[in-house]
């Protein structure tokens, strides 16, 4: 049996119906009817938009909200058809018929399933900002140029902005006047009615009159309403003038009335030519994946502007879009994902939680059912200045000199973005921007930003190299090159090279390498080299790969410490309870260095039960004293047993790691011991 905890992640409806009273359903039956008000008129427009009949923008606008009551984790989300969406199905419903839409819906879902079931949502992080403000800035002025021909009514056809362009040039002379009135109208009407929600915005709503607050939720219902009003005063108008004779308005015509059939998807299409399922998929092409990216992009981010603060589960999101659409392709439905505009409707209405949407799909089944008569007077001048209206709050041009201020190179993906879907095609201009975004991560990947700076600590010269981010084979030469050409051709002894390691996170093999070879080619030069403050797994990256690399690398709070006389570094490791402890004893001075290592033995690690938790002492035996880097050579390996005694006890002791109560130990520490303290060592050894 599955928990209750991941019942409610995945069927999100079952924790928020716990809680479920009338109040909550007071407000989403006023929200859910809202935004079906928004979503009727839209939907028509929008399945315009694509090219389809205008009862296919309907089928779209149900199946979506009713699924995402069960799966949806953001009470705000709505999900229906989209301009964005609608225009990237054009293409193929212009040249091969409804079929493919409703094909590319179904595929749409399966692959968002997919992608959420396997948590792959991070490849939408690939799109980024810049990338994604041209592409819908683009898209908001290819929408726009398509409905050119219903706003002023003159034939023709066209797919993309360039083809609108030249239609518009050709038909221009046969522009009607009543359809151009009819189609400014509806924009000017929507825009004046935009901020009446505004009038009383601020104002404490107790300190209205009654008058005052009837007028303020009078004008807020006319501003969220009026995609609908505009539709319903265009479509009377049209229908008084038809019943007395005249027709002054291209009208959208007889639509299918009822509900669509419930049926499996198309899989094969013969309007006019016989594709099977694999000829609909090639004709469909790169839209097949960008398609559900742009859905998942879409979704994600309106949750996210809608979360208020909360976390938003991308996951879900996917998976309950996923499902949306593939049960509209059983419903004849275009491809959909989250709509902004009728999300933030929903919003604004109160909705409480998700069964908001259940309303919507209801009042959409009505309309479908009873209503489709009406739609036959419908204006396509209405629906041309709806369209065009909504594209012109899409298109962000305040984006370019907010990129000039803080990045200028993000504007070369943004321009290669926009212009690549103006004039190649959506779903070509956003693969474009992103292969841009790519090669500039792949550029600073290859050739990161490395700072060089000549010091003078304690009389010696010193060149400081601070690389910044992962080292990475791309910038393996590079970064090797860049440091020896950095150095004095000149022999000088007193001079050393060092490599900061502070913002290095990662290394990989390659890179290993080239800093092997970079020792071997600064020690020829007779310059030293110490990697300070590297991370410890960047320093197990190296010396996994050549163990000698281990004398190269340094640890301290500051240079002074890394060059400060008559100390000595000494460090402890014990990653288990077998390993022998080694202690590099001698001046660390880089330009001197004499280094002897001492290994010890373990006799008893492992502490007693009276011991765990305490600071304990394990006893070592020493085991060899041989100079550096001789220690590899194991050929000179002299076996001895000598007890060290009690008079370094406080030495081991400050090297001794704290034991848990596990019995755990810690595996690295890092201490400064004195010369005095290294030569008693070394002495007692001697007499030993």
């Amino acid at each position: 049996m599955c928990s209750r905890s991941f019942l409610e992640k995945t069927i999100p409806a079952v924790k928020w119906m716990r809680g479920y009273n009338k109040k909550n359903i007071i407000h989403d039956v006023i929200a859910g009817l809202t935004v079906g008000l928004t979503a009727i008129p839209q939907g028509i427009a929008y399945a315009v938009v694509a090219g389809l009949q205008p009862q296919y923008g309907l089928y779209a606008a149900f199946m979506g909200p009713f699924t995402y009551v069960l799966l949806g984790s953001c009470k705000d989300i709505t999900i229906g058809p989209t301009a964005i969406l609608a225009l990237m199905t054009q293409t193929f419903v212009t040249s091969h018929g409804p079929d493919f839409a409703v094909l590319l819906a179904f595929l749409s879902g399966c692959i968002i399933f997919l992608l959420g079931l396997f948590r792959m949502g991070f490849l939408v992080d690939f799109i980024s900002m810049p990338v994604t403000v041209g592409f819908t800035s683009a898209a908001a002025i290819t929408i726009a140029s398509s409905q050119l021909k219903g706003l002023f009514g003159f034939g023709g056809s066209s797919n993309d902005f360039i083809g609108a362009c030249v239609n518009l040039v050709k038909h221009l002379h046969e522009t009607r006047l009543w359809d151009s009135v009819l189609g400014m109208s509806t924009i000017v009407v929507l825009l004046l009615t935009k901020n009446l929600k505004d009038v009383y915005k601020g104002r404490n709503m107790s300190e209205l009159s009654l008058w005052q607050r009837v007028l303020s939720q009078t004008l807020w219902m006319i501003c969220v309403a009026r995609n609908a009003i505009v539709v319903v005063l265009g479509a009377l108008v049209a229908y008084i003038l038809d019943s007395r004779g005249h027709t002054p308005f291209k009208l959208t015509g007889k639509i299918t009335e009822g509900l669509p059939p419930f049926a499996l998807p198309p899989f094969s299409s013969s309007n006019g030519t016989n594709y099977t399922f694999i000829d609909m998929v090639q004709e469909m092409g790169t839209s097949v994946a960008v398609v559900p990216l742009i859905s998942i992009l879409e979704s994600v981010a309106i949750a996210k502007s809608f979360s208020k603060g909360k976390a938003v589960d991308a996951t879900q999101e996917m998976i309950a879009l996923g499902v949306g659409n593939i049960l509209g392709s059983f419903v004849r439905s275009m491809p959909v994902t989250g709509s902004f505009t009728r999300t933030a409707v929903n919003n604004a209405s109160g909705v409480c939680t998700q069964l908001g949407g259940a309303f919507t799909g209801l009042l959409i089944l009505v309309a479908l059912g009873f209503l489709t008569g009406t739609f036959y007077y419908i204006p396509k001048a209405s629906l041309a200045g709806l369209i065009m209206c909504a594209m012109i709050f899409m298109v962000e041009y305040e984006m370019v000199p907010l990129l000039w201020k803080t990045k200028k190179l993000d504007l070369i993906p943004f321009f290669a973005t926009f212009f690549g879907c103006l004039f190649i095609g959506l779903e070509y201009g956003i693969l474009l921007g992103v292969g841009v975004n790519l090669v500039f991560i792949l550029y600073e990947s290859a050739r990161p930003s490395v700072h060089r700076k000549e010091l003078t600590i304690n009389g010696n010269s010193v060149l400081l190299v601070r690389p910044e981010n992962g080292l990475v084979f791309p910038a393996a030469e590079y970064i090797r090159d860049i440091i020896v050409r950095s150095c004095p051709q000149d022999d000088q002894l007193d001079f050393t090279i060092v490599v900061d390691g502070t913002h290095v996170f990662t290394v990989d093999a390659t890179m290993a390498k080239n800093m092997q070879l970079l020792t071997v080619d600064l020690e020829l030069r007779k310059q030293p080299v110490i990697f300070w403050n590297w991370r410890r797994t960047t320093e197990g990256t190296c010396c996994g790969l050549d163990p000698d690399m281990a004398r190269y690398f340094r640890y301290g709070s500051t240079l002074h410490d890394l060059f400060k006389a008559g100390h000595v570094k000494v460090r402890c490791c014990l990653h288990s309870s077998n390993l022998p402890l080694d202690l590099e004893l001698g001046n660390r001075s880089p330009n001197q260095n004499k280094t002897t290592l001492i290994r010890f033995l373990p006799l008893v690690i492992t502490p007693s039960e009276n011991d765990i938790g305490e600071e304990t002492l394990p006893r070592f035996y020493l085991h060899q004293l041989l100079p550096f880097p001789s220690i590899m050579d194991v050929g000179t390996i002299i076996e001895r047993s000598a007890d060290l005694g009690s008079s370094v006890t406080p030495l081991l002791r400050s090297l001794s790691p704290r034991v848990d109560k596990k019995g755990r130990m810690d595996s690295e520490q890092d201490v400064f011991i004195n010369e005095q303290a290294s030569q008693r060592l070394i002495a007692e050894e001697s007499d030993s």
